[in-house]
């Protein structure tokens, strides 16, 4: 991640000097949106540092949600530093006008080229790095890495655009291209932005476990004879790879308080062995009173509950 950030911090220089000296819109765009990337970066190697950090007394739970604020935070960077400044540049291209200088166009041309080439690299190997961790529907779980792929798709269809509105420029004369090219690539950042910053709010507010880990954890308590039924079952993503669980469930009558304890220590470790991710396992546990036994599904022949 060095290396990218090292790599952003170059194309970003490069593309404000062309913009700088060809008076062009578009590459201004694409500059600020590598100035985003690159803050980005640093921002992902702080949740990259942070989130492993192991649990202590102010933080009982880890510090797993620490890939989640980074991740927000990344998201915006993505929208101020990238959208509004390409908004900003797209309105004032069609307000005032640019002038075209062959040269400055033409190296404009030659630093976008180059910045293609290395961001379709860069996210050529986030693929290779999505796939080896299971594809789209596993290594995509990860905030950082959701975020250096998101990152780099859109960079490498900001270039296309900037190149587009500029060679069209070049052509026609006509600003009108490279405003639009401007206000596409401001466009394009701020729906990632917001893709990114919602996943990332999901997960930091506390979002549930996978539905189907979730139906794994439900079946299995039902399946256990000693109990009556699962009144109720909670389930928090506290990490990429942690998750707490908290259970609500009614035991048969008759159980007696050692018994409960074998069973909740039981059903603790099966829960633990089936679902990997299950970090904190908490469970209320109740032996309803005879005089409601009459009532439970366990007499009446039902299983199962909410």
């Amino acid at each position: 991640m060095l290396v990218a950030l090292a790599a952003n911090l170059v194309i970003a220089v490069a593309k404000a000097v062309g913009g700088f000296v060809a008076g062009s819109p578009a590459l201004l765009s694409e500059a600020a949106h590598s100035v985003a990337d690159s803050m980005n970066e640093v921002f992902l190697l702080a949740a990259l540092r942070r989130s492993r950090r192991p649990a202590d007394r102010k933080h009982p739970f880890g510090y797993g949600k620490e890939r989640f604020f980074w991740s927000l935070l990344a998201a915006v960077g993505i929208f101020v530093m990238g959208g509004c400044f390409s908004f900003f540049q797209g309105v004032e291209a069609l307000r005032i006008g640019a002038q075209e200088d062959l040269g400055g166009y033409v190296a404009g041309l030659i630093v976008l080229a180059v910045a293609l080439l290395a961001e379709g690299g860069s996210l050529l190997r986030a693929l290779h790095q999505v796939r080896g961790q299971g594809g789209l529907a596993t290594g995509l779980r990860d905030p950082a890495l959701r975020t250096v792929v998101a990152e780099d798709g859109t960079a490498v269809l900001g270039v296309t655009l900037a190149m587009t509105g500029m060679a069209l420029h070049m052509v026609t004369g006509q600003v009108v291209w490279e405003a639009c090219a401007s206000l596409a690539i401001g466009a394009l950042l701020v729906f990632v932005a917001y893709r990114l910053g919602r996943e990332a709010r999901d997960q930091l507010i506390g979002e549930a476990a996978d539905p189907e880990a979730s139906g794994r954890i439900r079946s299995l308590l039902r399946a256990q004879p000693e109990i009556d039924s699962v009144e109720a079952l909670f389930t928090m993503k506290t990490g990429l790879d942690s998750t707490l669980v908290a259970a609500r469930v009614d035991l048969v009558p008759g159980l007696d308080s050692e018994r409960v304890e074998e069973v909740a220590v039981r059903i603790k470790r099966s829960i633990a062995r089936t679902v990997p991710e299950a970090r904190q396992i908490f469970l209320d546990v109740t032996d309803r009173p005879a005089r409601e036994a009459a009532e439970s599904p366990a007499a009446t022949g039902e299983r199962g509950g909410a």
